[in-house]
């Protein structure tokens, strides 16, 4: 199984899309093969703030490797909710640097290859090959979207689903992949009522299985087309010092915890009449969604996990 890798140096760096596809081998796609670390951090770019202390490669590191010991006996994708918020909290980004996918490009070749590995070799048979028909990791998962890039949609998952400091609904929107999957891949998730609702959905037991919420995620989108809501479910309005004072403090920051939550910018909360609204008109609107397995529902294709 591909191990971590035999080289790691003191601070994050970036890497290309041109460079990172070089490393991606069917080999290691398969689990069969490291990534040649020496020779991958030859072909780095460094960060522009190498000098602060989130630039440190040591406390990512570790962090990944506390997912990966935790979750050994369980399916690799409980290590989701844990990892999400607290990988958000390590590095400390704004969106505009989580949106250079050099960085996640690195995390996942330079940093923990096997932990890309060990999270996605065993999904389903979307990832067989032709030919062998051998289980191999897929290539967005190393160097792709942020919706599907192993470190990319974590830190997108916590960034979009966290209610200001609060990272408990993250855990939630986690805890169930189509809100990663699908919910992620949608533009209204970017308004944070929309988002909050649909976690309250999910934490009030209404949406359950990954079909459901797959079935939500589709009524909610579709209905944006109509319902504009953002003006009938208004959030205040975004104040990005918290967010740079979250940041600054990074220097001073103590490890992320393992056990409790970290503790985000200090932004204020999502407007609780704008979340209570949505969740009252997304449970109508899911309540008329089909949904493969319940009664008086059509019978759609599979949906995807």
């Amino acid at each position: 199984m591909t191990d971590k890798p035999n080289h790691l140096p003191g601070r994050l760096a970036l890497l290309s899309d041109l460079n990172a596809a070089q490393y991606i081998t069917d080999g290691l796609r398969a689990g069969k093969e490291d990534v040649p670390a020496i020779g991958l951090n030859k072909a780095t770019e460094p960060l522009p703030y190498d000098r602060e202390s989130r630039a440190e490669l040591d406390p990512v590191r570790a962090l990944i490797e506390d997912a990966m010991y935790r979750f050994r006996e369980d399916r690799p994708t409980a290590a989701d909710s844990w990892l999400a918020p607290r990988l958000h909290a390590a590095l400390r980004l704004t969106r505009r640097e989580a949106a250079d996918r050099r960085i996640w490009n690195y995390l996942a070749l330079g940093v923990a290859p096997d932990y890309v590995v060990w999270r996605h070799l065993a999904e389903p048979r979307k990832n067989r090959e032709e030919g062998d028909g051998s289980p191999k990791v897929a290539f967005a998962r190393f160097r792709g979207p942020a919706y599907t890039q192993t470190f990319a949609r974590l830190w997108w998952a916590a960034e979009l689903y966290r209610d200001g400091p609060d990272y408990g609904p993250v855990v939630t929107a986690c805890s169930n992949q189509e809100m990663l999957n699908t919910g992620l891949r949608m533009d209204v998730i970017e308004h944070r009522p929309t988002a909050q609702a649909m976690v309250r959905l999910i934490a009030r037991g209404i949406v359950t299985s990954t079909r459901e919420a797959n079935a939500m995620a589709a009524a909610v989108n579709a209905s944006a087309a109509t319902f504009v809501y953002d003006v009938i479910a208004p959030d205040v309005e975004r104040d990005g010092a918290p967010l740079r004072e979250w940041i600054e403090a990074a220097e001073s920051a103590p490890a992320v915890p393992r056990r409790g939550l970290p503790v985000g910018p200090y932004e204020e909360k999502t407007p609780e009449r704008s979340v209570d609204l949505l969740v009252d008109h997304f449970a109508e609107l899911f309540a008329g969604a089909p949904v493969r397995g319940r009664p008086g529902a059509e019978e759609d294709a599979a949906v995807e996990v």
